[in-house]
């Protein structure tokens, strides 16, 4: 529980540039697709955001790194 916890305040740090409007909808988001469909889906959906132009190239790559880091491989 507590790396479930740590991810979730190590994503905000990350967001906490961005406006709250778009920093929620992403941090809900991207934990949502990490915790219930998987890595894979979450970095597809970060991707997807930097393309459309909502997150930059060096945000994108700390949230992926990010995912990669505390996710469990089985």
């Amino acid at each position: 529980m507590r790396k479930d916890y740590e991810f979730r305040y190590l994503l905000g740090q990350l967001l906490k540039d961005l406006p709250e409007g778009v920093q929620g909808a992403l941090k809900g988001t991207i934990y949502s697709k990490a915790a219930n469909m998987g890595v894979k889906e979450a970095r597809d959906y970060i991707l997807k955001k930097k393309e459309e132009g909502v997150i930059d190239e060096p945000l994108a790559r700390k949230l992926i790194d990010l995912l990669y880091k505390y996710s469990v491989y089985r």
